[in-house]
């Protein structure tokens, strides 16, 4: 709450009521209740994110509450879902595609496509080998966001 220190008490209200936390309103001026003119905290807003990952989960209930476990809980679920499909499609689908020569074929002399374009799966012929591939990495992703 150092960026907008003013809804503090909206964000914190166990530290308010058990003390721990002051009102915003007695300790600062008028200006800096509304607004934070310190630019070094605009830098460094994200320096909680290590430690809160790091904080055992009765530890972070305790500290922000159920519903900030739970969004922590599922954006670490996402992590180990999407990582290691990600790593997979840019080790094996990227190379079978830019290596496809279906945009650059005689038949495609009209069609004007840029590099980017070889990166699609349309570059990859119809009914080539090389496009069951991709279609079984698809299949393994789905298993194991199952799995997970």
């Amino acid at each position: 709450m150092r960026l907008q220190p003013f809804n503090d008490r909206v964000y914190f209200p166990k530290w308010y009521l058990k003390g721990i936390r002051g009102s915003p309103t007695n300790s600062r001026s008028a200006v800096k209740k509304f607004v934070n003119l310190d630019t070094g905290t605009y830098i460094r807003f994200l320096n909680w994110m290590p430690a809160a990952l790091h904080m055992p989960e009765p530890e972070l209930i305790d500290h922000a509450g159920l519903d900030s476990t739970v969004f922590i809980r599922i954006y670490f679920l996402g992590v180990k879902i999407f990582a290691p499909i990600t790593l997979l499609a840019f080790m094996v689908l990227v190379p079978i595609n830019w290596t496809g020569k279906t945009l650059e074929a005689p038949a495609a002399k009209d069609l004007t496509f840029s590099d980017i374009d070889k990166l699609s799966i349309s570059n990859v012929p119809l009914g080539s080998k090389r496009c069951d591939d991709p279609s079984e990495k698809v299949v393994q992703a789905l298993c194991y966001s199952l799995f997970l």
